[in-house]
């Protein structure tokens, strides 16, 4: 069993930046990709960041530019760096892992309002 626990989130306004935080404890070696979603109410979860083991990163078209993903594998923990942060990236962020199966975080809530 592999648990994450997000932090970072919270208000800020637009055009701001934050750093959402994610670390991995228990079963937490060999751990394979690692990433965020968001989701909205009613919405899908989506994908708005991925990074694999090796460093190759993907990202959403629409934080592309504005979000860079980090991960230190000594430390089992993600990173997500969010610049121009705009109204529409409120959501609940999610930070996942992949090993036997893929593991979610509990979230952490963002909210982009003046």
């Amino acid at each position: 069993q592999v648990q994450l626990a997000e932090s970072g989130g919270g208000l800020v306004q637009p055009g701001g930046s934050l750093r959402l935080s994610c670390v991995a404890s228990g079963s937490a070696f060999s751990i394979g990709d690692m990433g965020w979603y968001r989701q909205i109410p009613w919405k899908q979860r989506e994908l708005v960041a991925s990074i694999t083991g090796g460093g190759r990163t993907n990202y959403a078209d629409s934080v592309k530019g504005r979000s860079t993903i980090s991960r230190d594998n000594t430390k089992n923990t993600v990173s997500l760096q969010m610049n121009s942060l705009k109204a529409e990236d409120t959501a609940v962020y999610y930070c996942y892992a992949e090993k036997d199966r893929r593991y979610w975080g509990q979230g952490t809530e963002v909210t982009v309002s003046s």
